[in-house]
């Protein structure tokens, strides 16, 4: 069997030439022609002598998502549906996966995403952590996704839309799956994508949203390179956020906002609390006046996010409230300093919105972009 090359760090790919009989400066020269100048096919590594391209050929693939389909919304955003290469273990579910990931490219008003491209990448295919207002809780847990798969979504949407790039382009693990529940394959991703010899992504450009799995939380605080911590909070009492979130019965309120508070942000950060509103059932005024005080002796901001509606009427339990009453919410919160911001839904209509991600089709605006 080829040794798949996407994923391994240089330490790795150092390693992996020296068994094969060559020098461990030939790890440095895939790794470079990997990861900096991203070339995804051994006969295009042109900083190696092509005899040695031809051999490595013989012993190394290097798989990327492929894109089955690609749904693009009215207002830019693009929703893949990525096939992943097939599972390593026969315990694991036969065949190929797919997973989904989102391109938001920059708009005038696109806001909070101004100034960059932002893409949000699956950790897992499916979730199981079942948070009641999500689609993607529909789906389960298929299986967790490699260091490879991870960087990969992120190398296929970047070479689908190069040409139209910014500058700046923003990660957030914030598609299918919890990425605190994959822990080792989402900080080699990381470190993937921070390490100056290869993708060179600033930490402050790396966002990683979990549900609130303390042990989780706690471990990556220790890391040397780590994303900025995106908390999913929607609710202010234990027992509403049991309702909706499960994961609440093993992480309660009060043990999550202690891990919080102890996390050592560095001097350029916030830690950011996210807050799907959901009407009727956490959009009330004593719910911002508890989260004001729940997040209050943390360096933090709100985004508040409407609930996104699901492919059908009654897909999901919850409704969305009233503009009237998210304004109001918001006001209760930034009336004493609190950085609070509504979270503009992009692609909601390709299903691509936050919370919306579960292997649907959609026929409207969709193209495809290849086939299985």
């Amino acid at each position: 069997m080829k040794a798949e090359l996407l994923g391994r760090n240089l330490a790795d790919l150092r390693q992996l030439v020296v068994a094969w009989g060559l020098e461990p400066y030939r790890g440095n020269q895939l790794y470079h022609a990997l990861y900096a100048e991203r070339r995804f096919s051994l006969a295009e590594m042109t900083n190696l002598p092509k005899p040695l391209r031809q051999e490595l050929a013989g012993l190394a693939s290097i798989t990327l998502p492929r894109i089955v389909r690609r749904y693009d919304s009215r207002d830019g955003t693009r929703r893949y549906v990525f096939s992943l290469q097939a599972a390593d273990s026969p315990r694991q579910e036969a065949g190929r996966q797919t997973v989904e990931s989102v391109f938001m490219p920059d708009t005038d008003d696109a806001r909070p995403f101004a100034g960059r491209d932002t893409l949000c990448i699956s950790s897992q295919a499916g979730c199981a952590v079942d948070c009641k207002f999500c689609m993607t809780a529909t789906l389960g847990l298929r299986r967790n996704l490699t260091a490879g798969e991870i960087l990969g979504q992120v190398l296929a949407a970047l070479a689908d839309n190069q040409g139209h790039l910014l500058p700046q382009t923003n990660i957030v693990l914030m598609g299918q799956g919890e990425p605190l529940l994959n822990y080792d394959a989402v900080m080699a991703s990381v470190r993937l994508f921070c390490h100056p010899g290869g993708l060179n992504l600033a930490q402050r450009h790396l966002t990683l949203s979990t549900s609130g799995i303390v042990p989780g939380i706690q471990k990556m605080a220790q890391e040397t390179v780590r994303p900025k911590l995106a908390v999913s909070l929607n609710a202010t009492t234990d027992q509403t956020r049991t309702r909706i979130m499960p994961i609440n019965k093993k992480y309660p309120l009060e043990q999550l906002m202690e891990v919080c508070r102890l996390y050592p942000l560095r001097s350029w950060e916030r830690l950011t609390f996210e807050y799907v509103l959901l009407k009727d059932v956490n959009d009330s005024d004593d719910d911002a006046h508890r989260l004001r005080k729940l997040v209050s002796k943390i360096r933090c901001k709100v985004n508040l996010i409407p609930l996104n509606p699901g492919p059908a009427p009654g897909a999901l339990p919850f409704e969305p409230p009233a503009p009237e009453r998210v304004a109001t919410f918001q006001k209760i919160l930034t009336s004493r300093g609190l950085l609070a911001f509504l979270r503009r839904p992009r692609g909601q209509d390709v299903l691509a919105a936050c919370g919306q991600l579960a292997l649907l089709e959609v026929a409207k605006n969709a193209s495809t972009a290849s086939s299985m």
